[in-house]
């Protein structure tokens, strides 16, 4: 397999398991994943949100982890990556009012490559004007944001064209099966090793 150059929108209290587990996971079958965050240069750190529910009408939120960034996003060239992750949490409420992230994913769009976007993320997809005509689901709160900017909801994890949307991190599994094969990751299970006699 052939790594892709994955680009991923970061920032603070972003949802911890939606930037922690795709950034490595990604990785883990051999692409290659860049975290940027507005604002902030390579090797300085956005801190994550944990959000649990505990019988609440909402969800609790809880302190993450630092996650550190790779590159500086004033630097990068979005046409330098084939794909986009735009995980979710609270940072997406401020995110889309950076130009520079409203651009970045409308190059992603405009191109056709291809873009997963968890829980709350699809709110910069839609402030990007992108989601007209597209089948997808967000964390439930956000389906109106979404169902204004054009796009029909669903609750299950979709895939429409270039997109891959799910509720939330307990949507990971087949979330993250849908955008790695819509990378064209082609994951292999061969016969097990066995240990070297010594």
């Amino acid at each position: 397999m052939t790594g892709k150059q994955i680009l991923m929108i970061v920032g603070d209290f972003g949802e911890d398991y939606e930037t922690m587990v795709p950034f490595q996971t990604l990785q883990t079958v051999g692409h290659e994943v860049d975290a940027v965050c507005p604002e902030k240069e390579a090797g300085d750190t956005c801190k994550t949100a944990i959000h649990d529910f505990r019988g609440d009408q909402t969800y609790m939120e809880d302190r993450g982890h630092n996650f550190q960034v790779t590159e500086t996003m004033a630097v990068i060239d979005p046409a330098d990556y084939d794909a986009l992750v735009v995980p979710g949490g609270r940072a997406p409420e401020y995110l889309r009012t950076h130009d520079e992230v409203i651009e970045t994913v409308q190059h992603f769009f405009e191109a056709g490559k291809p873009v997963a976007s968890l829980c709350h993320g699809p709110q910069i997809l839609a402030a990007a004007d992108v989601l007209d005509g597209y089948e997808m689901t967000t964390y439930p709160a956000v389906r109106a944001e979404a169902e204004a900017a054009g796009c029909s909801w669903v609750d299950e994890v979709t895939r429409d064209r270039n997109l891959v949307t799910g509720q939330d991190w307990s949507d990971h599994v087949e979330w993250l099966a849908e955008f790695l094969d819509m990378l064209g990751t082609d994951i292999e299970h061969g016969e097990p090793v066995a240990p070297a006699d010594d």
